[in-house]
């Protein structure tokens, strides 16, 4: 039952691909499952993807006799239909949700056709690959009172809220040196990503490394001042190329580095499903100090009989933080870690919000209010708290593809990139 402080929201999804099956559709499921969601839509181009997500078994467990709409419908309709999105905007009455989980290079048509349909947006990270496309975003969406928020699901894990605190209390002093690292597995290689993950659209960088440049101005509130990024090129199965590992370097503010390695190359029988970890350092008052994320090793580890799916290993380090399906009070099984978290607080905070645009009198005003509270917060990545982002995408674009060249990010008197000079 609906509480009076919020109003259930109808969600579309736009993208069946791993990311909904993994986290997407069981956090909004949950929502749904305890009143803050309405109906729920899921629109692909391809009609198998939709029916490998309607038959989702862990999801079937988890949520039973919960379904989701599906455009194209896959018992009817075998073709690719692209566009179809658009279908899907038409049907839904304005000032819902969409989430936006496609390739990155096709955020930015999809989440302007939204805001123009008078939808609030979730879209996964990163939001755009250029900042002329996120200050547009930006701009659209507060004239219209619509909230665009970015899925940087790190910012809700614990540890990055404990360190955000610490940091901004001063207890460790300034940020000097870091370096972090996520590295995601061999067998992305054959999937979807062989027909978008290519050289011409994104690299390793700023696919997953952007998650630790947001993560480290979050928890600092320093701004990036220099880029650098070199990549290692490969081939797909399918003969396309694209890089395949790369490495940037990130210069903020105050002078402080910090250096990212990515990849699609973690071992498909390494015991974690991914590496990844985050170490800082920091200087003040005659001493330093140092902050270290090993996000890979959780400190759980599991010998399984038999591994349940294709992806699993018989020895396998457990993340219990990220998402995980859990028995609780009520029926099937509860997704939580901070992934869901992530979804939860974006969704929820666009239902508080229609619930006080419909008690109003004015509810365009208050509309621009609540998103105006929401991007003062810098809780969740909003295009207005996290543009600088979208000016590191486009600077590690332009240096990766000149093998590493510096590449300065500038403030004044607009924002934008250029070359260094040497």
């Amino acid at each position: 039952m609906a509480h009076q402080n919020h109003k259930p929201l109808d969600v579309g999804i736009i993208g069946p691909g791993m990311i909904a099956h993994d986290l997407i559709l069981p956090a909004v499921f949950q929502l749904q499952r305890s009143g803050w969601v309405g109906k729920v839509t899921v629109c692909g181009t391809r009609p198998a993807s939709l029916l490998a997500l309607k038959d989702n078994p862990e999801i079937k467990e988890a949520f039973p006799g919960q379904d989701f709409k599906a455009m194209p419908d896959p018992a009817a309709e075998k073709a690719t239909q692209p566009g179809l999105y658009k279908a899907l905007l038409e049907e839904l009455d304005p000032f819902q949700t969409v989430i936006v989980a496609l390739p990155d290079q096709l955020h930015y048509q999809v989440v302007m056709d939204a805001l123009e349909a008078d939808q609030h947006v979730l879209c996964v990270k990163p939001l755009v690959l250029r900042f002329a496309e996120a200050a547009r975003i930006e701009r659209v969406a507060r004239e219209r009172g619509l909230m665009v928020a970015i899925e940087y699901h790190k910012r809700f894990d614990r540890r990055s809220l404990i360190a955000r605190r610490r940091y901004r209390a001063g207890e460790l002093g300034d940020f000097v040196m870091g370096e972090a690292k996520m590295i995601e597995p061999y067998y992305y290689r054959c999937s979807n990503f062989q027909n978008w993950f290519t050289t011409e659209f994104t690299d390793p960088f700023v696919y997953v490394g952007c998650h630790y440049v947001d993560l480290v101005s979050f928890i600092t509130g320093l701004r990036p001042v220099q880029v650098s990024s070199a990549g290692v090129e490969g081939i797909f199965p399918n003969g396309r190329k694209g890089y395949m590992w790369a490495v940037g370097r990130v210069r903020f503010e105050n002078g402080a580095l910090l250096t990212v390695t990515d990849g699609l190359g973690y071992p498909d029988e390494g015991a974690g499903a991914n590496e990844q970890c985050l170490t800082m350092f920091f200087e003040g008052a005659g001493r330093s100090a140092v902050l270290k994320h090993n996000d890979q090793f959780r400190g759980v580890e599991y010998a399984y009989l038999e591994p349940k799916s294709a992806a699993a290993k018989h020895f396998y380090y457990v993340n219990p933080d990220f998402f995980q399906y859990i028995p609780y009070e009520g029926e099937g099984l509860k997704p939580v870690g901070y992934g869901v978290d992530s979804v939860s607080s974006a969704l929820k905070t666009m239902s508080r919000l229609e619930a006080r645009a419909a008690a109003a009198k004015n509810p365009q005003a208050i509309r621009q209010t609540a998103c105006q509270e929401v991007n003062q917060q810098g809780f969740i990545a909003t295009p207005a708290n996290s543009w600088t982002n979208e000016l590191v995408h486009e600077a590690a674009r332009l240096s990766i593809q000149r093998d590493g060249a510096v590449v300065d990010i500038v403030y004044q008197p607009e924002p934008g990139i250029r070359l260094k000079e040497v």
